[in-house]
């Protein structure tokens, strides 16, 4: 669901965008711009507290990584003010150094503030919804970070059953 005034929403999805660009070109003083001194980052469960952290953070898992293709639609954004919340689904996909590929996609729940008159994340929380790696995945998430299936809104035609 979207609401709010179109130029907040289109200043946050231009938001996502300077943090997208930031990953695919390992560039972490582009990225640093978009969220907030006292910010918020929980990847996968790993709490970050402070912009400098974050950015130290991110620097780190970059650090591993020769190439990264990095995509992020916001599928929710709702304006209140000088407040906001959106979703933002990802789809990532990083060459490790040692030449292994690893295909994510992935949510972030935000919360965003207007400061000084620009948008800043003040929260992220990051979780991964589906993964694919060829050479074997290291990582399995839990199928309790799924919705129910009663929650799921898509039929199918040919069965007549929730799903995608």
């Amino acid at each position: 669901m979207f609401s709010g005034p179109l130029e907040d929403r289109v200043a946050i999805q231009e938001l996502n965008g300077t943090y997208a660009d930031g990953v695919v070109r390992a560039d972490a003083d582009t990225w640093g711009t978009v969220w907030a001194d006292d910010a918020y980052w929980n990847l996968m469960g790993m709490e970050v507290n402070g912009k400098d952290a974050i950015v130290t953070m991110w620097k780190g898992a970059m650090g591993g990584l020769e190439a990264v293709s990095f995509h992020c639609v916001p599928c929710m954004i709702a304006v209140d003010g000088d407040r906001a919340t959106s979703r933002v689904q990802t789809q990532e996909i990083m060459l490790t150094k040692e030449g292994k590929t690893r295909v994510i996609g992935g949510l972030y729940e935000d919360e965003l503030t207007r400061r000084n008159g620009a948008w800043v994340f003040t929260s992220r929380k990051f979780r991964i919804v589906a993964e694919y790696n060829p050479e074997g995945a290291s990582h399995r998430w839990p199928r309790s970070s799924f919705p129910p299936r009663s929650t799921w809104t898509a039929k199918s035609k040919a069965n007549g059953e929730a799903g995608f």
